[in-house]
């Protein structure tokens, strides 16, 4: 009976021209329903003295279908090369197609400018979770609650307690949990609010620092602004703190940069102020020290967050937030 499965199988596999078929092949002696698969399964109906007997013989008619396929397998396979490089070429001759190469998006470019800029005062990269829990984004920052200050944040809700961050202080909350001072990081990244207009999109990007060590002074955190500001636009343009409030720093300060466009004269981006708000600062408050472990006795530091959005309109005389998103290639272009 197993050599006339093998004669049947070889006038079989014989007229087989394509892996389909071949497969359809494999199943009908090889499947789980198969002729072979089949005689196997019957082996417990046979005599114990028969067994072995029948066994090795099953075996050595299987392993010879399995070797026949793969044989055939690999037959095709080697026609079906050869017939495609016959019948498929290359022309030379036919003329490229142009792909014009594409630029670093402004956005991503100031991002770089002010991360690098940071990296070489000596400040690490931090990132953290775009979608963060409420503790994390508020409580842990000393605004619990019911907090007034959380009206100044129009806040994208997941849930009660889920919600997709609205600044990147966060990640300095899980940045002081995982270390011990001293800690010097920046945390760029994606952030979220309900607000959308000329200078306003829902999603937007910040660069957060923070330093936190023994004996930080005020001084310490104007000097590393001021640095950075001189970087960013020059060395000429003239720098100022302004008193302001955050509820995760004490003091707290808005920091202005000399209109780059007036030079300081007056004009409608300044709102003939002469000033342009570039990002805020303070010192660190003692309650969120406490609440990652720090000892407020022997420890202090300074925060200080900006929008690379802002600092894009500045460097580029942009007058339009919503140009960055609109994927305009003339505006881009000029990047």
């Amino acid at each position: 009976m197993l050599e006339e499965i093998k004669e049947k199988f070889s006038k079989d596999i014989a007229s087989i021209t394509s892996l389909s078929d071949l497969n359809d092949l494999r199943v009908k002696y090889l499947g789980k329903k198969g002729i072979i698969t089949s005689y196997l399964k019957s082996l417990s109906t046979v005599t114990p003295e028969e067994r072995p007997v029948l066994g090795k013989v099953l075996n050595e008619t299987k392993l010879y279908i399995e070797r026949a396929i793969l044989a055939k397998e690999n037959s095709i396979k080697e026609f079906e090369l050869s017939n495609k490089i016959k019948t498929e070429y290359i022309d030379i001759t036919v003329p490229g197609k142009f792909v014009a190469p594409g630029t670093e998006h402004p956005l991503n470019k100031i991002l770089n400018e002010v991360v690098d800029i940071f990296v070489k005062m000596g400040f690490n990269v931090e990132e953290g979770p775009e979608v963060e829990l409420d503790y994390f984004n508020f409580e842990a920052l000393n605004i619990p609650k019911d907090h007034p200050a959380r009206d100044m944040q129009d806040t994208f809700y997941i849930t009660d307690e889920i919600v997709l961050r609205t600044h990147t202080s966060p990640v300095q909350i899980r940045g002081m949990i995982k270390r011990k001072p001293p800690v010097r990081f920046i945390a760029p990244g994606k952030v979220y609010r309900c607000d959308a207009d000329i200078s306003h999109t829902p999603m937007f990007h910040q660069v957060e620092g923070l330093m936190i060590d023994e004996n930080i002074s005020f001084s310490n955190l104007k000097g590393i602004l001021i640095s950075f500001i001189h970087m960013m636009f020059g060395e000429g343009v003239p720098v100022r703190f302004r008193p302001s409030f955050f509820p995760f720093t004490e003091p707290s300060a808005e920091v202005d940069m000399g209109c780059i466009l007036c030079k300081g004269i007056g004009c409608r981006v300044c709102k003939q102020s002469g000033w342009l708000e570039i990002l805020g600062a303070g010192m660190v408050h003692p309650v969120v020290l406490e609440n990652v472990g720090y000892d407020t006795e022997r420890y202090n530091g300074f925060a200080f967050g900006m929008g690379i959005e802002r600092i894009a309109m500045l460097k580029y005389q942009i007058d339009d937030i919503r140009l960055f998103f609109e994927n305009d290639i003339r505006f881009l272009r000029q990047f």
